[in-house]
Order: C-alpha cells, then sequence, then structure tokens
C-alpha cells in the first residue's frame, strides 16, 4: 500500500510517527510538504530533524486566488508516486478542491482514495455558524483581539459554507477527538467515513526515556511546589496566566515557581511580565527543548504539568513521564487525555481564579499528586500511544481501499 501524506510542514514529532508506520506497518510512504517555511504553519512549530524513513518530496508553494497557500505542480508530482492512498490536511489546502475548478476531476482521475486529516478546530457545527463566531470560541494564535463584526461573520460563514462543500468530498476523515465525528457529521460526511486517532508523540520512545530519567540526577534543586509548563510560546497558550498564578499563589505556596519550556514570538514579554510581577526568580525560561531525555528531566524535577491555554502533545510528553495535569477545555484534545480527579483538574477556560484554585487543591496534597501522576502514565500505557493511533490510520487505510 502506498500512502502519501500532503501537510503543511513536518513537527519534529510527526516523523517518529511516520516513520513506524513504515516499520510496523510496512507502508510505502511518502510526504509532500513546502520546499520553504509555509504560511499555514504556526509560529515557533518545530519542524522534524530526525531520521526519516519514508521519502520526502518538497515543492514550492504559491498564493491562490483566493489568498491561501498551495503547492506547485502537486498534480504532476502525485501522478509520478501513483499512491493508493492521499492524506492531505483539511486547511487550507482542501479549499482547493473547489475554488479551483479543474483540481478535483485532475485528482480523481489519478485513481487514489483522498482521506481529508484535520482536529478539526475552531469549525463551528452547520447551521450554528453564526451563534459559534459570535461566542469568540474561533480564536487564533494572537488571542483573535479584533473585533466580532460583520464582515468577519461573512467571511467564516463562506469558509463554513466552502465546508460543506469539499469535506464530503473525501473518502474518509481522520480527526483527532471524539466530538469530530459529530461536528464533521453534520457537514453531511456519514459517520462510518470518520476515524478518531488521537494525537500522539512517539510514546514507546518517551516511556523508555522515562526509565533513563529516573537514573539521573536530578536537574534541578528538589522542589514539591514546582509547576512546568511545554510550548510554544505564543498568546493563545496563556503562559501570562500561569505567571500570573505564581504571583497570586506565592504567600500561600512560599515555594512555588514555574519552569517554562519552548520559545516564541511572546518570550521577551512574558518574561517582562513576570519582572513586573516581582516573580522572575520564580519563574525560570529554559528556552525550546526536543531532546527526550532533557525534557523527562525537567518534567521529572517538577511536580505538576500546567496548561493555561491551548494544547497540543505536551499533555502526552508530560503524561509519559507520570506527571498530573491541570488545564482547561480547548481545542478538544485533552478530553481524551485529563479526567477529572483521575490523572488531573479542569479549570474554566481564561479564569484566573479557577486555574489558582486548581493548582492550589494540587500542590496542597502531595498524595494526590503521585496518585494522579501514576494515573496519568496508565492512560499512556494502555489507552492514548502511538500503537493506538497508527492502529486507527490502518483502520482508516483498510476502509478506503475495500470501499
Amino acid at each position: 500500500m502506498r500512502v502519501c501524506f500532503v501537510m503543511a510542514g513536518l513537527p519534529h514529532y510527526f516523523t517518529l510517527i511516520l516513520n513506524k508506520m513504515v516499520s510496523e506497518y510496512g507502508t510505502d510512504l511518502i510526504l509532500i510538504k513546502p520546499s520553504q517555511k509555509s504560511k499555514a504553519v504556526g509560529s515557533g512549530v518545530k519542524e522534524g530533524d530526525s531520521e526519516m524513513k519514508f521519502r520526502l518530496v518538497e515543492l514550492p508553494e504559491y498564493t491562490t486566488w483566493y489568498g491561501k497557500p498551495f503547492f506547485k505542480d502537486l498534480i504532476p508530482t502525485l501522478k509520478e508516486i501513483n499512491p493508493d492512498i492521499i492524506v492531505m490536511s483539511a486547511w487550507p489546502y482542501f479549499l482547493q478542491l473547489v475554488l479551483n475548478p479543474f483540481f478535483y476531476p485532475k485528482l480523481r482521475r489519478l485513481g487514489a482514495k483522498l482521506i481529508c486529516r484535520d482536529i478539526p478546530f475552531n469549525i463551528s457545527y452547520w447551521g450554528k455558524s453564526k451563534e459559534y463566531y459570535y461566542s469568540g470560541q474561533n480564536i487564533t494564535e494572537d488571542l483573535g483581539n479584533e473585533d466580532k463584526n460583520w464582515k468577519g461573520y461573512l467571511y467564516f460563514f463562506i469558509i463554513t459554507c466552502l465546508r460543506k462543500i469539499y469535506l464530503p468530498l473525501a473518502d474518509a476523515h481522520i480527526n483527532y477527538f471524539d466530538e469530530a465525528q459529530n461536528i464533521t457529521g453534520s457537514y453531511g460526511v456519514p459517520k462510518e467515513k470518520i476515524f478518531i486517532a488521537a494525537n500522539s508523540p512517539d510514546t514507546d520512545e518517551l516511556l523508555a526515556t522515562y526509565g533513563e530519567v529516573l537514573k539521573q540526577p536530578e536537574i534541578l534543586p528538589y522542589n514539591p511546589q514546582r509547576l512546568i509548563h511545554v510550548g510554544r510560546l505564543v498568546k493563545w497558550k496563556r503562559v501570562d496566566m500561569l505567571i500570573q498564578c505564581v504571583k497570586n499563589l506565592a504567600s500561600t505556596l512560599p515555594k512555588i515557581e514555574l519552569v517554562v519550556i519552548g520559545f516564541g514570538p511572546e518570550e521577551e514579554s512574558l518574561k517582562q511580565l513576570a519582572a513586573e510581577l516581582g516573580v522572575s526568580d520564580r519563574v525560570l525560561f529554559i528556552g525550546g527543548v526536543y531532546e527526550s531525555l532533557t525534557l523527562g528531566r525537567y518534567l521529572h524535577a517538577s511536580s505538576v504539568y500546567v496548561l493555561g491555554g491551548m494544547g497540543g502533545l505536551s499533555i502526552n510528553d508530560a503524561m509519559c513521564f507520570a506527571k498530573p495535569v491541570v488545564c482547561s477545555v480547548a481545542d478538544g484534545t485533552e478530553k481524551r487525555l485529563v479526567r477529572e480527579e483521575h490523572n488531573g483538574y479542569y479549570f474554566t477556560n481564561g479564569n484566573q481564579s479557577s486555574l489558582d484554585a486548581a493548582i492550589v487543591k494540587l500542590l496542597k496534597d502531595p498524595e494526590k499528586i503521585k496518585l494522579f501522576g501514576e494515573n496519568s502514565l496508565e492512560i499512556i500505557k494502555k489507552e492514548v500511544n502511538i500503537h493506538s493511533v497508527l492502529r486507527e490510520y490502518d483502520v482508516a487505510f483498510q476502509y478506503v481501499m475495500k470501499h
């Protein structure tokens, strides 16, 4: 089976997933991505630099008439590759299926099955676009500071209508979280065509690394009140709330401190905020860490993993190192991972006092920190891991090949 992924970039974790798809399932795999940094990739995203067991094809990117990036010579390249299955990221590439009248017929003439890969996030249910838009749930990395107005809604409504056209064109959908079945289904996609593959890093590598971490000396002095955050430093990660939390709880938890791992456009403003709040000595900015042993040592030296805003694979990473998690409901991927009063706590999105209360509840109970951490590790080992992700991809692949 020859599978071709068409993506805006190659995040470092996804290289490992694709490698395992090749080594464990024998997939003949090709990845097409832009030859330069794509406009569709978020700020500060770390692209893969690991050894690849699959073929990589890089194509120039251009801006379409409707203002979104797409690939030059994609159809001729796919024709040469001759894949059985094409897995294409939904946004913004599926727009080409409906806004270029020549593209979709040419794609179908290749004879390959088409799978849409999406979260989906910032997408309303069909028929609920107005309520969703004005609710303010559709946010961007800079927290979408623009006022909600009729022009913005018109754009959102048009995109929603385009999704109603292009989503049913795929032979199957691979989405990240369970509610996606209902969201994508509301656009006319039959439920049997929607497969849920919860996102995951290479948990085999991380769990093996955890064993090594336990043999290592502590990377930081012991502190039972240490919080840790891992992720790109962009506004929607809400690291500012975590720094404010340190300030607010300093009198209640005299040893509280925060380790921040990651880099991004907000780094300097976050350091300035820590200084203004007088907690620079309690907030340690480490920078980007992508080597799993070093990352694991920082996680092991901390008591609680905390996510102030939008998530990512950092929750999975933390759980691989037996950390309890405090987060809010964000893009939906966290719902499979974090269970209230089992391996962590949820706080109300954007609510500082709710976040502070959840942190206090955990940091004042060392036994609960230990128990929740053990539960996190069990969830990774038994439920959400790289093997469960690969199985779901394979189920989707087998489905489209039979239908």
